[in-house]
């Protein structure tokens, strides 16, 4: 059976997305078997940073509903045989997703792939609560800024409350992955330091995602960072990243600084 994981955030534009996509990518280049699921109805964008929205036909809405199978609403990468997607719907609004469905759809993704990475709409309404039910491991992602921060520790509280491990009474598993971070800017004051957030938020680090505009050309190319520029700094901590996930016990180091220096290091399990 795969492992379901949530990446999630209470706030837009923190890189939720390409996150999903940059690990997908990297889960799938180590030879296992992928899924990305979105779950952002109405809006649907990980079609685009996976280069597929020409080739969506069906989606997630059509399958609960009946209206295809699920077969049939998965779209095999071209690049990649071992990473699928599965889309959301452009055309409907979150309440035609379901819980009964919802739990079904997962299921059955669970029985054919690795890694069903889901990718959770912002905020703490219905489609995010839904996304995260039946995850095992949750991601957390957050930006060093105060705003982005606070709405974070809403969702870990979530996390811990409306999943269907939380109802029996299971600990969450849950990770804070900090993404478009300056080390030099941080030093300025001008956003938080690492070690701010996870004072914080209190959740083990899975990684640190420098500010890139690697990230911003793989997302208009149609494809994930960890596939457009696979040396870049930015795919090589979502590859990183993804080890960590797998469960790699890997240091994480602060971006802009080098190893072995002075560069602080902080464990994955810093909490």
């Amino acid at each position: 059976m795969g492992k379901v994981i949530v990446v999630t955030s209470g706030k837009g534009g923190v890189g939720k997305t390409t996150s999903t996509a940059a690990l997908g990518a990297a889960l799938a280049q180590r030879g296992e078997k992928v899924v990305v699921v979105d779950f952002d109805v109405g809006l649907r964008n990980l079609d685009l940073v996976m280069g597929a929205e020409r080739r969506v036909v069906y989606d997630l809405v059509n399958v609960i509903q009946g209206d295809a199978k699920l077969t049939q609403a998965l779209i095999r990468d071209k690049r990649l045989d071992t990473l699928f997607l599965l889309p959301a719907s452009q055309t409907r609004d979150k309440d035609n997703l379901t819980p009964e469905g919802v739990e079904w759809v997962i299921a059955e993704l669970k029985k054919h792939f690795d890694w069903v990475v889901c990718d959770s709409p912002a905020g703490i309404e219905r489609g995010a609560t839904l996304a995260m039910r039946h995850a095992d491991v949750a991601v957390v992602v957050t930006n060093p800024e105060v705003s982005s921060v606070r709405d974070s520790d809403r969702i870990i509280g979530l996390l811990d409350s409306k999943t269907v491990k939380a109802e029996r009474g299971e600990r969450m598993e849950k990770h804070l992955l900090l993404t478009r971070y300056d080390a030099t800017r941080a030093q300025r004051g001008d956003m938080l330091k690492v070690e701010d957030v996870l004072e914080i938020l209190s959740i083990p680090l899975l990684g640190i995602i420098p500010e890139s505009m690697d990230v911003l050309k793989a997302s208009n190319m149609g494809a994930p960072v960890t596939l457009a520029d696979t040396k870049s700094a930015a795919a090589t901590a979502y590859f990183e990243a993804a080890r960590r996930l797998a469960g790699e016990d890997l240091p994480v180091s602060m971006p802009g600084e080098k190893r072995g220096l002075l560069g602080k290091i902080f464990s994955r399990r810093a909490a």
